[in-house]
């Protein structure tokens, strides 16, 4: 017997780290759901041979929608990819009540609601992974990034909790915590703070995620994994 094509959905597919997750997915054979706010979605979803859903990271509903839709089309769910935007970031103590709450949204509810959302079907299917796009700076906190920095700790400590309540149902999240990527323009100050020289690529971060949700990392979970080129100095 056929072992199914498994059915990925990723969260903030369109481009940069997302694009690449989605890439590399797409190679390693899984059936993709994307879904992005930016409507280029549908064109990558076309070449990736997969289907797009068009909303926001920080709206319930269309969160909801992606998920029916991908069940509607595929009729399971294997593995969800939680991709994210940037948050609005300021000066530390200039960061409004509205940037907080809106960077919640982003970064940390869109998981936890994603989770709400698809565990009930990856528990009836007895198996599932998550990976949720992090930071190193989760680890490392920047001052440039304070809204940023500050969530992704707290996501690290949603992918811990997550995990213990459904590592004995088959069921994992790993976060990523990739350093400077080269979706964005390199920075000869940030680039000097590289051990290996040189920026992440968006294809190695693809890698990484799809081994992250392939059977060959069934035992990883609740991990948070930096992948920075060393950069990172913290033990």
């Amino acid at each position: 017997m056929s072992t199914p094509t498994p059915v990925t959905i990723v969260t903030a597919a369109g481009s940069g780290i997302g694009r690449g997750i989605a890439s590399q997915l797409a190679a390693a054979g899984h059936t993709l759901s994307l879904f992005d706010i930016d409507e280029a979605v549908h064109d990558l979803a076309r070449e990736l041979g997969g289907t797009a859903t068009l909303g926001s990271l920080t709206n319930p509903a269309d969160l909801a929608r992606l998920v029916d839709g991908t069940l509607e089309r595929h009729g399971r769910i294997d593995s969800v990819i939680n991709g994210a935007g940037h948050a609005k970031n300021d000066e530390l103590l200039k960061v409004t009540d509205q940037d907080w709450h809106d960077g919640l949204d982003m970064l940390l509810l869109s998981v936890v609601r994603m989770a709400r959302l698809t565990t009930p079907h990856m528990e009836r299917a007895g198996k599932g992974a998550f990976v949720n796009l992090s930071s190193y700076t989760a680890f490392e906190p920047m001052g440039l990034i304070p809204v940023n920095s500050s969530l992704r700790a707290a996501l690290t400590s949603f992918t811990k909790l997550y995990a213990d309540q459904h590592a004995a149902k088959n069921i994992r999240m790993n976060s990523l915590m990739p350093g400077f990527v080269n979706s964005w323009p390199e920075d000869p100050e940030f680039l000097a703070k590289i051990p290996a020289g040189r920026y992440a690529t968006v294809e190695e971060i693809g890698k990484l995620a799809a081994f992250l949700v392939s059977d060959d990392a069934a035992y990883i979970n609740g991990e948070s994994i930096r992948i920075d080129g060393g950069a990172a100095r913290s033990l």
